[in-house]
């Protein structure tokens, strides 16, 4: 079983940027997408972005424009750029990856907070 860990989260003010990162323990194939989830206290988890193995991308609506997803694969590893950021997206992110046999991982979160 691979392991995901997240990394890069911080207390940030806001129209500030915070990159994320999400490592796997091991070299991995048979991806089907990476994904960035996040869930703020009392809120559902929510999906921030995704990047399918054909680069093609989704993004939350409210994300849009602000943040990007990417991926080293020579590195096994998924980002997620932050720009402009707001209050609204603190929260915990997580970052998770399914494999192509229908398989999911997930990392352990990592805390973003925006705050001036």
């Amino acid at each position: 079983q691979v392991q995901l860990v997240e990394s890069g989260g911080g207390v940030v003010q806001p129209g500030g940027s915070l990159r994320l990162s999400c490592a796997a323990s091991k070299s991995i194939f048979g991806i089907y997408s990476w994904a960035w989830y996040r869930q703020a206290p009392g809120n559902q988890r929510e999906l921030v972005a995704r990047i399918h193995s054909d680069g093609t991308t989704y993004y939350l609506d409210s994300v849009k424009g602000r943040f990007t997803i990417s991926t080293d694969m020579s590195e096994n590893t998924v980002y997620l750029q932050m720009r402009s950021v707001k209050p609204d997206d603190t929260a915990m992110y997580y970052c998770n990856l399914i494999f192509s046999e229908g398989s999911t991982s997930w990392g352990q979160g990592t805390q973003v907070i925006v705050s001036s």
